[in-house]
């Protein structure tokens, strides 16, 4: 047993999740009957890591802001404007790509039991709401938008506080880090026992229909993160912007693939921004912040398959109208939540912009949750790794600017 602890301390974190994730493939495809039973290993990780997200930055953002000192700089208004520049980037470049791919569906099925927001006040009066909710409250139910404000006020106010109790929470800050790493150490079994369960639950066939949609959603996330996100990295730091990307691609993109949770993969985006050793007052409030508003692949998907509705129904499109739809598609992906299918539902707001009525609009989101093994994963990936890319290059080019 000791020789298997020192291998596995030997063997990089991603080289081990990459080992799981073959593993987990092999087994779906060689033994569908024993993977599909093996959802375990992977319930357990994503319910881990969505246990310790919550207090872990409830703690995290108290402990950064009591410990602030006078002068010392963050850079949260810059990652704020990349958060808002790639998400309605994003939108941009799927309106594009269906304008150039249309998309047709078979509008023929509903989805019992869903309900959509019903405008993008309703959308908005929601993130007020949760900004404001009872920290107990938040804290149970991960809601990111009330802990950060609980966080942020506490934070401010214990910053008069004795050095006593300020070390404190820098102390339990530290602790909570610790049993994150933990978590995190089990990734490799959590995404083996994700991705067979998945593969052997899902298969291949009720995607089959639906190659084209998921071509074009899978390239729009694929151009943005590979070329969009790029330029708005180099543009800030002014230098080759693909080692950072790649990295964070890699070692949370990856993750988020399996867990189909920005909320949950928080921990993992923690993690990767002490490893390269990021502004902790910074990342500690944009990583949760984050997932919560930077969702450019949320924005894609409720474009691409409003636009797909569109196409189906014969409505003509011009450019103004283009254009206003990926404004509302920002505000709405904003306005997602941090969990699996979470852009869906929103999907029905953006069909409001060219009268679609919501039966029609519901149907739309059933096919959604179809192809969501794919979809949601890959959105949450693109959103999970900005989150990262956009920190990082914040944090580089206001230190190169002296801030």
């Amino acid at each position: 047993m000791s020789a298997v602890f020192r291998l596995l301390n030997r063997t990089s974190l991603v080289t081990q999740i990459v080992i799981g994730l073959v593993a987990g493939i092999l087994l779906a495809v060689l033994a569908p009957s024993v993977a599909v039973n093996l959802t375990l290993p992977g319930s357990v990780f994503i319910s881990a890591l969505k246990a310790v997200a919550p207090i872990l930055v409830f703690v995290l953002v108290i402990a950064s802001i009591a410990n602030h000192q006078q002068g010392q700089q963050t850079h949260i208004r810059p990652i704020l404007w990349l958060y808002l520049i790639g998400t309605f980037s994003a939108a941009l470049v799927a309106v594009v790509a269906s304008m150039h791919f249309p998309s047709t569906l078979v509008l023929n099925a509903g989805e019992a039991g869903l309900s959509a927001p019903g405008g993008i006040n309703e959308v908005l009066q929601g993130l007020l709401m949760s900004a404001v909710d009872n920290p107990v409250s938040a804290l149970v139910n991960a809601n990111f938008i009330g802990i950060l404000t609980w966080a942020i006020g506490l934070g401010v106010l214990l910053r008069k506080a004795g050095k006593a109790t300020r070390g404190v929470a820098d102390d339990l800050s530290r602790a909570i880090t610790d049993i994150v790493r933990v978590v995190i150490r089990f990734a490799p079994l959590g995404i083996f026992g994700l991705v067979s369960s998945t593969l052997a639950q899902a298969g291949l066939q009720a995607l089959l229909g639906y190659l084209h949609l998921l071509g074009v959603l899978l390239g729009c996330m694929l151009f943005v993160a590979l070329v969009v996100n790029p330029l708005i990295t180099w543009c800030m730091i002014r230098r080759n912007p693909y080692p950072l990307v790649l990295l964070c691609l890699r070692e949370s993109g990856i993750t988020a693939f399996f867990t189909r949770s920005s909320a949950a993969n928080i921990p993992v985006n923690l993690a990767l921004s002490e490893k390269l050793g990021l502004h902790e007052d910074t990342y500690a409030v944009s990583i949760p912040l984050g997932a919560t508003i930077n969702m450019a692949g949320a924005a894609i998907t409720i474009t691409v398959l409003t636009l797909a509705a569109v196409h189906t129904l014969g409505i003509a499109v011009d450019l103004p109208t283009a254009v206003l739809l990926s404004v509302v598609a920002s505000i709405c992906a904003c306005g997602a939540s941090g969990v699996a299918g979470g852009s869906l539902l929103l999907i029905p707001l953006a069909c409001g912009l060219f009268g679609i009525p919501n039966e029609v609009a519901m149907q739309v989101v059933a096919v959604g949750f179809i192809i969501g093994v794919v979809q949601d994963s890959a959105e949450t990936a693109l959103n999970s790794s900005t989150d990262v890319v956009f920190t990082a290059a914040a944090c580089e080019a206001m230190a190169r600017r002296g801030a």
